[in-house]
């Protein structure tokens, strides 16, 4: 049916003729609302008679489940059709869709995998990234993927971005795209500031804040928390209190039911307080509230490239999910914003959220870019490139998975792909059919993916929790913590098709499986180190002394924490080393470690990290030893070198060069460049080095000097030599600089009696700086001018000199004086 759009109070409603004029002009479009201006249902619809004229769907990408299903029904009841229909949506493990849906919400990572099974995105219009701010990881590829789409095979896909707060000029800048912006508000919003704040208490003095406020204001309030365990104390604190009204939590991880409360009126008509997380910031419409109170912090997943773990954080907010928190209370007129932190620290926010994938775990988008067949980052073209080393280490991950070869996708990488999954988990479910404990791998990954259902109290080992499962469902009565887990075990059985098992659980098959989900968490218990565990990845971490698992020899690790230096083991398994022989290797390392002595070649039976049995390696193979011997240098060479002063004055003497002629080219010999590139200089000196004494030994400026050309040998000698000959008849070093200043002759002044002129260097265009020194070797005059020196200061020097020095000849005309070697005596 039409929908009559006039009809509908809201700002988005005044620009949705200049969207559908401006798609027909452009396949890339940027549209700008504010929070509550109605643009996540009624631009879908706006587009929806086009899509229906030529045949073709709108996908909205929503960055949140239950965002997804909200807005889907929303849009149905105003075509007043059930969900399914001209509507629906697909989320993961849920699908409300039929042949007649026209408008197709789907969660982000849907969408990629809507494009890796059919990349020109066939039967599809249009695809609108919706509340685009948030820039989460599955966005930002999927908006990648749809744009090489694009411009390859679908020059006439469209592509609609919005969002309520973006970087405007930024991003239309970067996807040539023109905007659309709504310029109208809903509602004035008060902001209060409420004074700082402090994480430790942060459920206390919410609890504080949401009494204040309902005694000061009208209608529902709705209150940012960073996460459920802050949303469960407070509700606790508040319940306390017996008021007249009803309180609710809304995270994601709640039953459907729980968040369909928080978010429609109460049935009783009372007062409502909904305690959110960050789930509440964009797209859902939550009826009746008049007053925000935001804590001013979110939880966010942070990725750790060392640990090669995520963990969550507790963050400050930017300004812009702050404006988006505030936005939700002027949706149904004029509201109140608490925000509990001062106008002062307000202004230090940073602008807008860190895109996720700048901060998270790369393995999927890895593996879903070498499905793509894309086998680097810069092959596409993304707002934000996924940082290198970060990438480089989901690549290594998914190698030791066996999912790339080369970088290129294997067989088995195709079918980890397949899975609704992380690699990890689905590398787990794929060995498991093959082993024939896949029963147990679906409820392991329902375990390892969801929240701990017997807390720390209950000890890490992980089968506990599998066995409370399984009793549970064996008895048909499963507790609220378990229906969340036994409902992704559920949907893992389907997927795989497989029945579930109720039966004791064998520790070792557990410990097992673990293993091919987490190989480099293999640990083996140190010696002497009681409840410390070394892991295959380098990494050492802890069990509690008291916990039962603390005395296994070996465990596989599902959950650790990333901390510094010593870790903690949260949830593991027993392990059986007779399972681990497929995964033990040779190999040789042939490695420098200065603190060891020098040179180490071994030959070495491990399992990643953790070493079973180590030999000495006679013959190592002498490329490797080269090839670790540069880089030993290129790290550590400032000090396994011998830089001496001569190699000083070489390097200083080429740089003076570089300076004073810069057409000529001549190398960069700073220590740093020097280190870096010694593979090109220093490897015929590399033979039979063993030792950092051996490595002393070498004569560096040998070594440099004769890598230069024969021609600039023969002219930095010319040009800038080591040496000056003075009227005495000796020889003289010069000293020169490392910025390219004129180089130092340190000399006695009787030796250059005579001398005319200041020496040159350089084809005579630069002065040296002659430091005339007493007999005693004592600076008595600096100067670049010696002809100036005779004539004028040389006077008042001879006399402090023959004060000083009386037994020496100090004569009145220095100009036909005899320059003196060593001493001439005065004559009485």
């Amino acid at each position: 049916m039409n929908l009559n759009f006039h009809h509908i109070n809201l700002p988005v409603v005044t620009i949705l003729d200049e969207i559908q004029e401006k798609l027909q002009a452009t396949n890339t479009l940027i549209v700008n609302a504010p929070p509550g201006a109605g643009k996540s249902t009624l631009v879908p619809l706006a587009l929806l008679q086009q899509a229906k004229a030529s045949n073709q769907k709108i996908i909205l990408l929503e960055p949140r489940r239950l965002a997804a299903r909200g807005i889907a029904e929303r849009m149905a009841s105003l075509l007043n059709e059930e969900v399914g229909e001209t509507i629906g949506y697909r989320i993961r493990f849920e699908n409300r869709i039929s042949s007649k849906t026209r408008i197709e919400v789907v969660t982000e990572g849907i969408l990629t995998r809507m494009l890796q099974s059919d990349n020109s995105l066939e039967g599809v219009g249009t695809v609108i990234f919706d509340e685009f701010h948030e820039r989460s990881i599955h966005a930002d590829l999927a908006l990648a993927l749809c744009r090489e789409a694009q411009q390859v095979l679908r020059p006439d896909l469209r592509i609609v971005i919005m969002s309520a707060t973006l970087n405007l000029p930024q991003l239309s800048s970067l996807l040539k795209a023109p905007v659309v912006q709504c310029s109208g508000k809903l509602f004035p919003v008060d902001m209060i500031y409420t004074g700082e704040n402090d994480i430790r208490l942060i459920a206390e003095l919410t609890a504080q804040t949401v009494l204040r406020a309902i005694k000061e204001k009208e209608g529902d309030v709705l209150v940012f928390l960073p996460g459920e365990g802050e949303i469960k104390k407070c509700e606790r604190l508040l319940r306390n209190e017996r008021l007249n009204l009803e309180v609710h939590p809304l995270y994601g991880a709640l039953p459907k039911h729980k968040q369909l409360a928080a978010i429609f009126p109460s049935p009783q008509g009372k007062r409502k307080v909904i305690l959110a997380t960050s789930i509440a910031e964009t797209s859902l419409t939550i009826e009746g509230v008049q007053v925000v109170i935001d804590s001013g912090y979110a939880r966010v997943s942070r990725f750790n490239p060392r640990t090669g773990l995520s963990h969550l954080e507790t963050v400050q907010v930017p300004k812009d999910s702050a404006d988006q928190r505030a936005g939700r209370a002027g949706r149904l007129g004029p509201g109140s914003c608490y925000r509990m932190w001062t106008k002062a620290t307000h202004e230090q926010l940073a602008e807008q959220r860190t895109p996720e994938i700048l901060e998270a775990d790369l393995a999927s988008l890895v593996l879903d870019l070498a499905q793509w067949g894309v086998t680097a980052p810069e092959q596409l073209c993304w707002l934000n490139e996924p940082p290198r080393g970060t990438f480089k280490q989901a690549s290594e991950l998914l190698h030791e998975l066996e999912a790339l070869d080369d970088g290129k996708i294997t067989a088995l990488g195709k079918q980890l792909h397949r899975l609704p999954c992380h690699p990890r988990i689905a590398h787990m479910l794929i060995m498991a059919q093959d082993n024939g404990h896949v029963s147990l791998a679906t409820d392991l990954a329902a375990i390892l993916e969801e929240r701990d259902p017997l807390g720390r109290e209950a000890g890490i080992d992980i089968n506990l929790r599998i066995e409370a499962l399984r009793k549970q469902r064996s008895s048909q009565r499963i507790s609220k913590k378990m229906k969340r887990i036994e409902k992704v075990a559920e949907s893992y059985r389907n997927v795989i098709g497989c029945e579930p098992s109720n039966e004791m659980v064998n520790p070792y098959e557990t410990g097992l499986l673990l293993v091919y989900a987490y190989p480099e968490r293999i640990a083996f218990a140190r010696p002497g180190n009681n409840a410390q565990f070394q892991l295959s990845n380098g990494n050492i971490a802890m069990a509690g002394h008291k916990d039962e698992l603390a005395h296994e020899a070996w465990l596989a690790v599902a959950h650790l924490n990333a901390r510094e230096g010593m870790g903690s083991i949260f949830l593991a398994s027993p392990l059986n080393p007779t399972d681990l022989a497929p995964l033990v290797k040779e190999r040789e390392v042939i490695a420098w470690d200065s603190k060891k002595g020098g040179l180490i070649a071994t030959k070495e039976l491990r399992i990643g990290g953790i070493v079973l049995q180590s030999k000495p390696l006679p013959n190592p193979d002498s490329d490797q030893v080269l090839t670790v011997l540069t880089e030993a240098i290129s790290k550590e060479g400032k000090h396994l070198l011998n830089f001496d002063e001569r190699v000083t004055q070489w390097q200083n003497r080429v740089i003076s060069l570089r300076h004073w002629n810069p057409e000529a080219q001549w190398p960069d010999v700073s220590t740093e460049n020097l280190l870096q590139t010694n593979p090109n200089w220093l490897t015929p000196y590399l033979q039979n080095i063993r030792k950092p004494e051996d490595l002393k030994k070498i004569d560096l400026e040998s070594a440099l000097h004769y890598h230069l050309s024969q021609e600039q040998q023969q002219m930095l000698d010319k040009l800038a030599p080591q040496k000056l000959k003075v009227p005495s008849g000796s020889a003289i070093k010069l000293s020169y600089q490392s910025n390219g200043e004129a180089p130092v002759l340190a000399v006695r002044l009787q030796e250059v009696f005579g001398m005319e002129d200041t020496p040159k260097v350089n084809n005579g265009q630069v002065n040296v700086l002659m430091h005339l020194l007493s007999p005693g070797f004592k600076p008595v005059q600096i100067t670049s001018d010696l002809r100036s020196f005779w004539n004028n200061a040389y006077f008042e020097v001879k006399k402090e000199l023959k004060r000083r020095y009386p037994k020496h000849a100090w004569p009145d005309d220095p100009w036909t004086a005899e320059a003196l070697r060593g001493v001439k005596r005065r004559q009485s």
